[in-house]
């Protein structure tokens, strides 16, 4: 099957987009690298949250990319992310996430494929939600955890993302940062930058100003954000680079 969320993945909350709208915000976040979206905006109508799923999706689709829907009900797609406390067991769709504070709720998961954690940092979103986990608090519950985890909650800063990676979390997931920012696409495309070099293999001291090793022939590859899959989902943790052998 294909992966699951990883990079940058942006959640939505309408309530703070300024002019433009929502589409306006997701687009330049998509332009900047982002492949995941996860749609919340669960106070909305079925019918209205049915038709921007479907604005978002175009958006995605053009890229190869993914809207995941919260909530159980995928909105006329197959991808959902579900709250921890329900249901049970989780839908049978080719991509289920849910969100996770703590090893209790990690050791709840079944079928799910992936989840977040949070909160990492403390969150103007939800202030007072929490005890933040922490850096070492994340490595903890992704060391244990059954399926690959997002970290969730006050991610705003590049060090922060790098920070996250480093601790094994597959990506990060983020809110705030890009709906409150001046410049969407900006904060989307600084974020994205820190999670490619979070991921890229550094090269040894004697490779340093070469592009490539001329006696083995080989080229490191980098590693690329996104999803193999059309704004729908999949399965499958995101693979280390690997190094190829050109031809003589």
């Amino acid at each position: 099957m294909g992966t699951v969320p990883s990079g940058v993945v942006v959640l939505t909350d309408r309530r703070l987009v300024d002019a433009g709208g929502l589409a306006r915000v997701v687009a330049g976040a998509v332009a900047q690298g982002v492949r995941w979206v996860v749609l919340r905006e669960k106070d909305l109508p079925r019918a209205e949250r049915a038709a921007l799923a479907a604005d978002l999706r175009a958006i995605l689709g053009d890229v190869g990319g993914t809207l995941v829907v919260a909530g159980p009900d995928p909105l006329g797609g197959d991808a959902v992310h579900l709250p921890a406390a329900g249901p049970y067991p989780p839908p049978p769709l080719p991509l289920v996430g849910r969100s996770c504070h703590n090893q209790a709720e990690l050791d709840r998961l079944t079928t799910e494929h992936y989840a977040t954690v949070s909160p990492v940092h403390l969150t103007r979103t939800k202030p007072g939600y929490g005890p933040p986990l922490g850096t070492e608090g994340l490595r903890k519950l992704i060391e244990s955890s059954p399926v690959p985890l997002l970290a969730l909650g006050g991610v705003e800063t590049p060090e922060q993302v790098t920070a996250c990676v480093h601790a094994g979390a597959t990506g990060v997931a983020v809110l705030g940062a890009i709906m409150r920012a001046k410049d969407p696409a900006e904060t989307a495309a600084k974020l994205s930058s820190a999670f490619q070099e979070a991921i890229t293999p550094k090269l040894p001291e004697s490779w340093h100003g070469r592009a490539e090793v001329s006696r083995s022939g080989l080229r490191p590859t980098v590693p690329t954000q996104g999803s193999s899959l059309t704004a729908r989902s999949g399965h499958g943790r995101p693979q280390p680079p690997t190094a190829t052998r050109e031809s003589p």
